[in-house]
């Protein structure tokens, strides 16, 4: 086990709280609600997941960037705009994704509060800071943590600048997370430990291959408590 005093960071989305799920649900109704002629579901979502690499950059991450990619979607498979009852279709379709309410995963909230007593945690997510920060109000975790940070992206400069503001030695601090792309490839790289909980929902643009014997992996939330 762990020895005290270290630093755990953790990941939000789809660590935390389920999320990624919601979105596949509702890209699933979008394609329903399309009903291609000719191209099938696996082809569709192959087509979606580029449309929103290219919509990242401008749109950033999220709810509005997600429907925002639906909407050029649609206009590509029907090789037309979407006119006002599109849009009003697609937003339904959305609805969802910016409710008040989240899934917290099985054991986090118990898990948490046991680990505060031994380490200090800090919370590190990345997305658009209003929904984001909806998300944790509605989780309830927010006190449970010694800080809690929202940015634009998570590669290794944004590491290296949290753990510098926060005077995080790398080698004590360790960082949780579901994404290897996100959570465990650029933590790696400035240096933090890492414990990788594969989330099956996991976003497919946060994949990657992860070839790390250091990164510790673990299937479920509440083995956090074996180890730290």
């Amino acid at each position: 086990m762990i020895e005290p005093g270290r630093t755990l960071i953790f990941d939000a989305d789809d660590t935390l709280w389920e999320n990624n799920v919601l979105f596949e649900r509702a890209l699933d109704d979008f394609i329903t609600w399309v009903a291609h002629p000719s191209l099938a579901p696996p082809e569709i979502r192959r087509r979606f997941a580029a449309i929103q690499t290219a919509s990242i950059p401008t749109h950033g991450y999220g709810a509005p960037m997600f429907q925002y990619s639906l909407g050029r979607c649609f206009e590509e498979l029907t090789g037309r705009p979407a006119g006002e009852a599109e849009h009003a279709e697609i937003a339904d379709l959305c609805a969802a994704l910016s409710g008040h309410k989240v899934e917290l995963i099985p054991g986090v909230a118990a898990t948490l509060e046991e680990l505060r007593h031994r380490h200090e945690l800090h919370l590190l997510t990345k997305g658009s800071p209003e929904p984001q920060q909806r998300k944790i109000d509605a989780s309830g975790l927010a006190p449970l943590f010694d800080s809690v940070h929202i940015v634009a992206e998570k590669d290794a400069a944004t590491y290296r600048r949290f753990t510098t503001e926060l005077g995080i030695v790398p080698e004590d601090g360790w960082m949780i997370g579901n994404s290897v792309k996100s959570d465990i490839l650029p933590a790696r790289e400035v240096g933090l430990n890492a414990v990788f909980l594969p989330n099956e929902h996991t976003w497919e643009l946060e994949h990657a291959e992860l070839d790390d014997e250091h990164v510790l992996e673990l299937t479920a939330f509440p083995e956090l408590l074996a180890h730290f």
